[in-house]
């Protein structure tokens, strides 16, 4: 008879989703899929607004990568200007999208995976949460929180405010670096080296203990994509587009980013509201792919500052041209923390952006042009904000590319692999709940960017059989 598990709802991820997991006959699964079932409609309803809003308003699709929609949607703008942005805005956009990367990718691995990681998979699910990691590891917590807070005063000191900056705008940004935030951030850049050193040295430590989980969570071929530097190294605002396969040869280079639709293509399915991009030329569904930090480590020559490129070759010695677990997006996430930490460090000594400046900031334009494409790298993955505008600058159509959506197919990928391997029978057990939700946590995935919900992220896990009867279904 045939069987359907459901996760219903999938926990600490932002957004709302479920999974279901199908049995045949002999119950096992033969298939399992991610589904999304929130919306947002940002596409939509940004259609007649001016241009020069978008930046502000795009920003409120996350809480957690409002940055990296404001600086996609200002390169946008820039490109609807035809303009060239003074070197000090540029300078300071990636300041802030560095402090992004930290802030994020903090959160990501000490809130929401590392109850796993360090109080075990199996850990009781009453404790198993930052909560529990506090009373477990304080100073690995503490650390934690600390780290994120870097990033946000990064943000706060650029923009005014650490959520929703209406900072950067088409043409360039609004305010310099002050004396007082040019020190402060490089005060505190000391601790935050000293705290992602710590964790990367803690999770190499663990990797022995998870063998099984980096061998299982999502670990298959598939192809690599992001932006690099035109010399190939690790880039997160700018440069061009590099494809990468699994034994790690480039297969497309130096795409622009601008022309995304000739190589990208957009697939949609009945069961959920997440988008399903593809490489065009390998089709749908062969053309998978995977963006974020496990990408973007796995096709740059080099990252570019000492601590984080000696931490690049380590890394590679866990795989065989590339790193092809998904489990490892983690280990990349804490590399692009110190790369990024390196990163900012330079811009703070860069005289361009010494205290006492008076720089230009922003170029003044009108419309030139009538579609404009902005692409940086968000926290999860390569992010395009395309719009078209009228003579007056009003938005006539919007398509936002979104990190988590381009990593869907490998999500349901890694979401099956796990069933398949964990799920014997008509049953949930909570090992195995958990697991199938690590595997998703991998990705970092952020719902509420890519589907245009309100609320937490809770997960449900259904299991069907064959004749589609729900045979279980758990929720969280």
């Amino acid at each position: 008879m045939s069987q359907r598990i459901v996760i219903d709802p999938v926990t600490r991820i932002e957004g709302h989703a479920k999974i279901t997991i199908h049995l045949d006959d002999s119950g096992q699964v033969s298939e399992a899929r991610f589904h999304v079932t929130e919306f947002r409609g940002f596409e939509k309803f940004c259609e007649g607004r001016p241009l020069w809003e978008m930046a502000g308003i795009t920003a409120r699709i996350c809480g957690i990568c409002p940055i990296s929609h404001l600086l996609a949607s200002a390169k946008a703008g820039d490109r609807i200007l035809a303009v060239t942005i003074p070197p000090v805005a540029e300078k300071l956009r990636r300041m802030m999208n560095l402090g992004q990367i930290v802030q994020s990718h903090a959160l990501s691995f000490f809130h929401l995976s590392a109850p796993d990681l360090l109080l075990g998979m199996d850990s009781d699910p009453a404790t198993r949460n930052v909560l529990g990691l506090i009373a477990a590891e304080p100073e690995l917590a503490r650390g934690g929180i600390r780290l994120r807070q870097f990033g946000q005063e990064i943000i706060e000191a650029l923009g005014g405010q650490k959520i929703h900056p209406a900072w950067a705008v088409p043409g360039g940004v609004r305010a310099p670096l002050s004396s007082a935030g040019h020190a402060h951030i490089r005060e505190r850049l000391p601790e935050a080296r000293t705290i992602a050193l710590d964790a990367l040295g803690r999770f190499k430590r663990l990797l022995e203990q998870h063998r099984e989980a980096a061998h299982i969570f999502g670990n298959f071929p598939s192809l690599f994509m992001g932006l690099v530097a035109p010399d190939g190294a690790w880039e997160h605002y700018d440069g061009h587009i590099r494809f990468v396969d699994s034994a790690g040869n480039i297969i497309d280079d130096r795409l622009d980013p601008a022309r995304y639709r000739e190589y990208i293509g957009e697939a949609v399915e009945p069961w959920s509201y997440l988008k399903f991009p593809f490489y065009r030329p390998m089709g749908y569904p062969d053309g998978s792919y995977r963006v974020g930090p496990l990408a973007r480590l796995n096709i740059c020559s080099r990252i570019g500052t000492p601590l984080a490129d000696a931490e690049l070759r380590e890394f590679r010695d866990h795989g065989h041209g590339t790193v092809t677990s998904s489990f490892f997006f983690h280990y990349a996430r804490l590399i692009e923390i110190l790369a990024a930490i390196e990163r900012i460090e330079l811009l703070l000594d860069d005289p361009d952006l010494a205290p006492g400046q008076a720089l230009p900031l922003r170029a003044d334009a009108g419309v030139n042009q009538l579609v404009g494409v902005g692409v940086s790298e968000a926290p999860r993955g390569t992010l395009f904000h395309d719009y078209q505008v009228d003579r007056e600058g009003l938005i006539r159509r919007v398509n936002l590319l979104i990190a988590t959506g381009q990593n869907n197919l490998a999500m349901n990928r890694t979401v099956a692999q796990i069933a398949r391997y964990y799920v014997h029978g008509p049953q949930i057990a909570e090992g195995m709940l958990n697991r199938v939700e690590a595997g998703i946590r991998a990705f970092d995935p952020c719902l509420s960017c890519s589907t245009h919900a309100v609320g937490t992220m809770p997960l449900q896990v259904v299991l069907v059989g064959p004749d589609g009867a729900v045979l279980d279904e758990a929720r969280r």
